[in-house]
């Protein structure tokens, strides 16, 4: 059994209020793109858990991975259903780019369980159980596009049609942390909330959806922001970094020639959306 996780981007990002915890309240519009890990799942020959990680080269302890997180969290509340199985993860998504591929594995793992010993578990049990392992890993149970509130956790459909777009994502072998992406962010409420913005055109997005962890990591890091630039150089529509970053997106009316070429040296993919 194969399944593909796949990414999302952020389109436009906004750190609302600071929590008491230390998290910090924002709204953004998570939506799916046609980016894919593969995740393989077998019967364990002798009854052992074990999982095997090729492709983008990770760091840390297999037994750490969320997809291995998601198989122990389902087999502790299901331990009879759940019988060890043999995976195979092979990462094709960037890491560290804010492209939400550990969640998106994490939270196809869940699917993939309960589909193959037969949970019938409801959508929104997955997702409390996804909420365990990630914020954002809820949205990838029902992976279509959700406008995001709370620490990223709490998710409402939207209306958004980006069929017969293109989509350029571009990343840099930088890796941006969490720390240094709130580091600079000021949290306010803008006038006009994130969901009234991206129900308005797409050519109106440039001048009003905006990302603030572009305000904290593009002076840390230049490079981000002239990958952006060039992006709208070629003709995007909207353009900008997903999540904290590092990968930028630019969303085009046409696909780009010899994208490839432009953005040597980089992850570079174009994706008809």
């Amino acid at each position: 059994m194969i399944h593909y996780p796949n990414a999302k981007i952020n389109i436009g990002l906004n750190i609302v209020e600071r929590r008491p915890d230390g998290y910090h309240n924002l709204e953004t519009v998570f939506v799916p793109i046609p980016l894919q890990d593969a995740l393989e799942i077998h019967a364990s020959p002798d009854n052992t858990f074990r999982l095997k990680v090729s492709g983008t080269i990770l760091g840390g302890r297999p037994e750490d991975n969320l997809v291995a997180r998601a198989y122990r969290l389902m087999q502790q509340k299901y331990p009879e259903q759940v019988q060890p199985v043999d995976v195979h993860l092979f990462k094709h998504i960037p890491t560290g780019a804010g492209l939400g591929g550990g969640s998106a594995d994490a939270a196809f793992m869940l699917k993939a369980l309960n589909k193959r010993f037969d949970l019938q578990l409801p959508t929104e049990t997955l997702e409390a159980y996804a909420a365990e392992l990630g914020a954002d890993c809820p949205f990838f149970i029902q992976d279509k596009a959700m406008y995001a509130e709370g620490i990223g956790n709490i998710f409402s459909p939207i209306s958004l049609n980006l069929e017969g777009k293109t989509l350029v994502l571009v990343k840099p072998e930088i890796f941006v942390s969490t720390r240094e992406a709130y580091s600079q962010v000021e949290p306010h409420r803008p006038d006009r909330s994130l969901r009234e913005l991206i129900s308005e055109p797409i050519e109106n997005w440039r001048e009003t959806v905006v990302n603030d962890f572009e305000k904290s990591v593009f002076p840390l890091y230049p490079e981000i922001a002239a990958i952006k630039d060039r992006l709208y150089d070629l003709g995007a529509v909207y353009a900008s970094m997903s999540g904290s970053g590092s990968a930028v997106f630019g969303i085009f009316n046409q696909p780009v020639e010899h994208i490839d070429e432009i953005f040597s040296g980089y992850f570079c993919r174009q994706r008809e959306l």
